[in-house]
């Protein structure tokens, strides 16, 4: 007699996405993002837009999730949501109408940890790879994190590094604007950069002991030698463009590559994993792939599982339900939710 696969919905709410998916098993039926296009305007997301926006989007995404996997609201066995880290705003609107829900259908809920779920979304059943085996060692990479992560199991993780200040995300983002591109910047950068020169333009990387990041100064460093570089040249910015983002890329991806290859060194481990947002970086994933010369096992998420998704807190989720580890109807959303 077969077992029947259970059915988990995720839902994710921590920043500027809302997003639903639906987990049959180790498979994902369906995985729905609404994206909130009004914070480009502004440079940044602004909070309280984005907690306005999530309320407008929040049942729509549900119930295309629902839909498009094809099963009934009934059939879900529970509801697993990012409890943090993330924006208090965003958080509550999730974490909120996932009680409800969980209520109203009476099936357990499930809080996930937003980085965890990063590291986890490995484990998506996907016929082209193969997860990690443990232990791991992640580089979990987004616009608000920067963490390496040695992973032990589905359940145990430890943060051996982290950034002292600012994510490599957001410099990508604030490097970006500083040369004139719209925000969310990032991307784009990296699409410019693949017809640049790497090499023309030295910035400060900054020397943090131990497995740490930091990437307050590096962004010191951008905007005055822009300032001074500007003076000497009129132009300067726009005759060289290409070369700047390839540069600025170059930089960023060198400190997070140090940083790998130091916690390699000190723990032994070669079975290497890249998450969050960042991890869509071309450059970060190619310079990635040349390690396996050196041994190295990587593990790359497919792109739909890099930025914040539904997805990724589904399995976290499936992880937890397997073993029975629900919360109940007092939790409250945590923007600083530690591991």
């Amino acid at each position: 007699m077969s077992v029947k696969s259970s059915i988990i919905l995720g839902i994710e709410s921590s920043c500027d996405d809302t997003s639903a998916a639906i987990l049959v098993g180790h498979e994902i039926a369906s995985n729905c993002i609404a994206n909130q296009k009004i914070h480009q305007k502004y440079g940044g997301v602004v909070p309280e837009l984005a907690s306005r926006a999530h309320q407008e989007n929040i049942i729509p995404v549900v119930q295309e999730a629902i839909s498009q996997a094809n099963i009934e609201i009934n059939e879900i066995d529970a509801i697993a949501c990012t409890r943090g880290p993330g924006l208090m705003g965003s958080l509550v609107v999730g974490v909120s109408f996932a009680k409800s829900l969980a209520l109203a259908l009476d099936v357990p809920i499930i809080e996930v940890n937003h980085m965890k779920g990063h590291v986890l979304a490995h484990f998506i059943e996907n016929p082209e790879t193969h997860p990690p085996k443990f232990p791991f060692i992640c580089l979990t990479v987004s616009g608000g994190h920067t963490q390496l992560v040695r992973v032990e199991s589905h359940y145990v993780m430890e943060v051996i590094g982290s950034t002292i200040d600012d994510a490599a995300g957001e410099a990508f983002d604030k490097a970006a604007k500083m040369i004139g591109i719209e925000y969310p910047g990032g991307p784009k950068l990296d699409e410019y950069a693949q017809n640049g020169d790497p090499l023309k333009f030295k910035f400060a990387k900054p020397k943090v002991a131990d497995l740490n990041f930091s990437f307050s100064g590096l962004k010191t460093s951008i905007l005055y030698n822009l300032k001074d570089w500007q003076k000497e040249e009129h132009g300067f910015i726009q005759n060289n463009f290409n070369d700047l983002c390839a540069s600025i890329r170059h930089t960023i991806v060198d400190i997070l590559m140090d940083k790998l290859e130091q916690a390699s060194i000190q723990t032994g481990i070669k079975e290497i994993a890249i998450a969050g947002g960042v991890s869509a970086n071309s450059e970060l994933r190619r310079r990635l792939l040349k390690k396996k010369s050196q041994g190295w096992k990587i593990h790359i998420p497919k792109f739909e599982y890099c930025t914040d998704n539904a997805a990724m807190i589904a399995i976290a989720g499936k992880y937890a339900f397997d073993k029975d580890i629900f919360a109940d109807q007092k939790i409250a959303a945590n923007p600083r939710l530690p591991w």
